[in-house]
């Protein structure tokens, strides 16, 4: 396993990391994702992912008890907080009052004093910035969190971030976690190259959208039974033809390298430097092995330049 620094930090994360999205607390059986879990941190993974509003706080408690059994200082974990936690009209967004008790509430679920990375799960229109912000600063001041983190936020909103941090003296954030895969690539417009100049690095998720760059759908009509995708519409309507048909010409370069499908879309993500790690979803041990052998892949030019014609 490869490691890259994070933002402006000088914390390290592993190239792959593991997150608990639609996959632990509900979607995938206990022992499986127990499994998952152990399996990575024995590859090297030292980085997971995790959020409040991950099945009510159920892939928290699994994480949580599954970790313990790791010395704390051995790995890095995040947790976010914007969703809507309950019914009630400060059971979301980013005010003091709940992102305090959402922090709080994060650690309890935990086990933990504190987390590494606490992430704006969104931006919040109806919060002024410097009162998020400030709820973070003293979250870390207190030792509860170490790093400050967005996730989905816009070049803009982060340029406000940064601008509203230095003013006012507080923790700038270090790393944004947005979508990023070969057929979403809209923050290599304007997010990345504000990442690059300002100490943000990017720890994507959905860098294989959804299992479709891992080659396993093959007809819009034939779904996998059992497959997210047949449960789930918006997943499901993400699956196309015309993306099926690129995938197949990409798994001739994966051929060609001796790599998976899967391999060969984590080495393209984690060609760009401003991005630290991949958060990858395993509902098996044997996913986590597959995807733990992208890092450190050097993709040619060439094979760049080939991917980027298919894309196209």
């Amino acid at each position: 396993m490869n490691y890259r620094k994070l933002g402006g930090s000088g914390l390290k994360v592993s190239e792959i990391s593991l997150g608990s999205w639609l996959t632990y607390g509900g979607y995938v059986e206990r022992e499986n994702a127990v499994k998952a879990i152990e399996k990575a941190y024995e590859l090297g993974v030292n980085f997971f992912d995790t959020a409040n509003v991950y099945e009510r706080g159920a892939a928290e408690i699994l994480l949580g008890e599954t970790i313990k059994q790791f010395p704390r200082e051995s790995y890095v974990l995040a947790t976010k907080a914007f969703w809507p936690m309950g019914d009630g009209p400060n059971d979301r967004g980013l005010s003091r009052k709940h992102v305090m008790e959402q922090a709080n509430a994060s650690l309890k679920r935990l086990g933990l004093e504190y987390v590494d990375i606490f992430y704006c799960h969104r931006y919040d229109q109806e919060t002024p910035l410097h009162e998020t912000l400030r709820a973070i600063d003293d979250l870390i001041r207190s030792g509860k969190v170490l790093y400050a983190g967005v996730s989905e936020w816009t070049a803009s909103q982060m340029a406000d971030a940064l601008g509203t941090a230095d003013r006012y003296l507080l923790d700038r954030i270090v790393v944004s976690q947005p979508e990023y895969n070969m057929f979403n690539r809209y923050i290599e417009k304007e997010v990345i190259p504000y990442g690059e100049k300002n100490g943000i690095s990017q720890v994507v998720f959905c860098p294989l959208a959804q299992g479709l760059l891992t080659g396993k759908y093959t007809s819009v009509a034939n779904l996998p039974e059992g497959s997210r995708a047949t449960k789930l519409d918006w997943m499901r309507n993400g699956i196309t033809e015309e993306k099926l048909a690129k995938v197949r010409a990409l798994s001739d370069i994966a051929a060609e390298l001796e790599i998976t499908m899967a391999q060969l879309s984590l080495a393209w993500i984690l060609r760009q430097p401003n991005v630290a790690s991949a958060i990858v979803g395993a509902s098996r041990p044997e996913q986590v092995v597959e995807n733990v052998g992208a890092s450190g892949v050097k993709l040619s030019e060439e094979v760049v330049a080939r991917i980027e014609t298919i894309l196209a």
